[in-house]
């Protein structure tokens, strides 16, 4: 190992693998949502499909992805500052995944199933006393 390489341990690749995952679904679907409007215009009820609106859907999920993209870089590192982003999105990956568990198709209930379990077991895992020490670097070999 280099002089200032850090070995990442299980707890810390887990959480970064899953946070990477997670910033990269939300980017790709912004920049699907970009792919489908070039390619289609703006379609779907006018509510919900005007300039404005499909603008902010576009800004808020290469945002959130792109800062998950961050955060999982910095898990990565261990740095300590990358916690509390993806402990946030893990909650907001529950507001979306909990209603899913009890949609009426499989397919959705399904994805609702699996993104509200990996969701509570990242954040239990981000929560726990072994994540705090390997952020902040105690038990190192020196």
């Amino acid at each position: 190992m280099t002089a200032g390489a850090r070995r990442i341990g299980p707890r810390l690749a887990f959480v970064a693998a899953v946070v990477l995952i997670e910033g990269l679904a939300l980017t790709g679907y912004g920049v699907f949502v970009i792919v489908e409007l070039a390619r289609l215009g703006i379609t779907g009820p006018a509510p919900v499909s005007n300039p404005a609106s499909v603008t902010l859907e576009i800004i808020i999920f290469l945002a959130m992805g792109i800062g998950l993209l961050v955060s999982a870089w910095g898990l990565w590192q261990g740095r300590r500052w990358a916690r509390a982003p993806s402990v946030l999105a893990q909650i907001l990956a529950l507001v979306v995944g909990v209603p899913l568990v009890g949609a009426v198709g499989g397919v959705e209930r399904t994805v609702g199933i699996v993104l509200s379990a990996l969701a509570i077991v990242t954040v239990v895992v981000l929560l726990t006393p072994g994540m705090t020490r390997d952020l902040s670097g105690e038990d190192e070999d020196a």
